[in-house]
């Protein structure tokens, strides 16, 4: 199958199988691109749609490390299902007010099935629905549902978070980013502004470890 492809085929094949073999799950598109110099994410999504139309790899488009290797060696992510608990909504704009509660994550309001790969390894991931465009650049768009992972630790400039304004009790998605003494949270769409708040005001409620698109 293999001499079939071109030789652009290859090489996102070949990223591919050594990505999968050392992160046990599979890139995405912005991974591929920038592993094999391309100009633009739509021309790895081109290619990828020939390399599922040839029968080496399986993919969900929709989803945001949607891809499965066919017959490959390497080792494969694990493809039993795991249940992720949807907490609700999430702002991608101003931040969204909600409910009084000692712990956000107790606002469980469904679930979902989904690839354990996606979790990347990750304990107690959790999704909520976006609701807004400010990390559109950051491909996150109104509608998405992100899985996020709970952290005890200070996440490290530029992280995509969950944050909760704790004087406002309101909670955004937006990067994070802290300087003495204070955090920005800032959007991925240059319209949108950065709100700044003191770094005591904050809590984090989780880190961004996946993406899935919604159709």
């Amino acid at each position: 199958m293999k001499k079939e492809l071109s030789s652009r085929q290859k090489n996102i094949l070949s990223f591919i199988e050594n990505f999968l073999e050392e992160h046990h799950y599979p890139p995405t598109i912005r991974d591929i691109q920038q592993g094999c110099k391309i100009s633009s994410t739509s021309v790895v999504d081109y290619n990828l749609r020939i390399l599922k139309e040839k029968g080496v790899l399986n993919r969900a488009a929709e989803v945001s490390r949607g891809i499965e290797l066919v017959n490959n060696n390497t080792e494969k992510a694990d493809p039993n299902l795991i249940e992720i608990p949807i907490m609700g909504n999430i702002a991608a704009g101003q931040p969204l007010h909600i409910p009084e509660s000692n712990d956000w994550t107790n606002s469980q309001v469904d679930s979902v099935s989904l690839p354990a790969f996606l979790t990347q390894g990750k304990q107690n991931v959790f999704g909520v629905k976006v609701k807004g465009e400010s990390m559109i650049d950051a491909l996150v768009a109104d509608g998405d549902l992100v899985l996020l992972e709970p952290i005890s630790r200070k996440p490290n400039n530029g992280e995509m978070v969950a944050a909760l304004i704790k004087d406002q009790n309101e909670i955004t998605l937006k990067h994070f980013f802290i300087k003495n003494g204070t955090v920005t949270l800032q959007p991925a769409n240059s319209s949108m502004k950065p709100i700044e708040v003191d770094a005591e005001n904050v809590q984090v409620q989780g880190k961004v470890v996946g993406v899935i698109r919604s159709i």
